[in-house]
């Protein structure tokens, strides 16, 4: 039992969080999102929306400790009327509420007066496109009949990449990816993610969209891509922000914003992919 205990705590220093609390949330997490599509898929819908604005207040929070002041509330309506529209109207409900949206905050930030106004600005607008617009893109793969089969797959990709990323960096890592935004990041890790997300992807599109393999091993690579630029995106906010993670919400993983990193990279790269298949395979 100590010899595991040892091993278990040589991982976590190694890897930089609790390997076990981080297993036990992302399996609930799944068991969450599973159920709300097999069960009613505007639950899901929901569960996307309440994310974001746990996003919201998180970065909101990250923001003003670096003097950075922008407004949650009039970001969390926003951001509500971004996931209804995005629900009802799909990708052009997405983008006519981002363009109604865009604008109406920036004119709510000119009560505040001149000074500060471009920084708050460009805060907001980052804000609203990088939560609540590219977290729409989950809806948009879950609102087809075949949304079950679109997210678990998707769910399925991003595991891969970040699972066997986290096991062959902890394993073989040495070579640092991006030392200066993300110690953590390997190029073994990398590469893990290079081989077993393909793979993972093909199994994936095979048997639960019932599609051509090598359709999945190539969205596998265009994932492992995506969600690792995710990753260092996150990192590289946190860093000039001067933080060590966004928030404490989810255990073994930080904040809501650290769990959606590489998520919200990749959904709407996904959901490309499945619209470019659907229309010319």
């Amino acid at each position: 039992m100590s010899d595991f205990q040892s091993i278990n705590d040589a991982i976590n220093k190694k890897a930089g969080r609790k390997l076990g609390p981080s297993i036990l949330v992302s399996a609930s997490l799944v068991a969450i999102v599973w159920f709300a599509l097999a069960y009613q898929r505007e639950i899901f819908a929901g569960l996307v929306g309440v994310a974001v604005l746990f996003g919201i207040r998180e970065i909101v929070r990250a923001f003003s400790a670096r003097g950075i002041n922008i407004s949650a509330i009039s970001l969390a309506i926003g951001a509500m009327g971004l996931t209804y529209a995005t629900w009802n109207g799909g990708a052009s409900g997405l983008a006519v509420a981002t363009a109604i949206a865009i604008p109406v905050l920036l004119i709510q930030l000119l009560s505040k007066g001149p000074e500060g106004f471009v920084q708050s600005a460009t805060a907001t607008v980052f804000s609203l496109l990088y939560l609540p617009f590219l977290g729409g893109c989950l809806i948009l793969l879950a609102k087809p009949s075949t949304g079950l089969e679109r997210v678990m797959t998707f769910v399925v990709l991003v595991s891969c990449n970040d699972t066997f990323a986290y096991i062959v960096g902890v394993l073989f890592g040495k070579h640092l990816l991006a030392p200066t935004i993300s110690p953590k990041k390997s190029w073994e890790g990398l590469i893990g993610s290079l081989v077993f997300t393909p793979a993972g992807g093909a199994l994936a599109f095979y048997f639960i969209m019932d599609m051509d393999w090598w359709i999945g091993a190539v969205v596998g690579l265009m994932i492992v891509f995506t969600a690792t630029c995710g990753d260092l995106i996150e990192s590289a906010m946190k860093r000039d922000l001067q933080l060590k993670d966004m928030g404490s919400m989810l255990p073994g993983h930080g904040g809501m914003l650290d769990r959606l990193d590489s998520v919200l990279i990749s959904a709407p790269a996904l959901w490309l992919a499945l619209e470019l298949v659907k229309r010319w395979l």
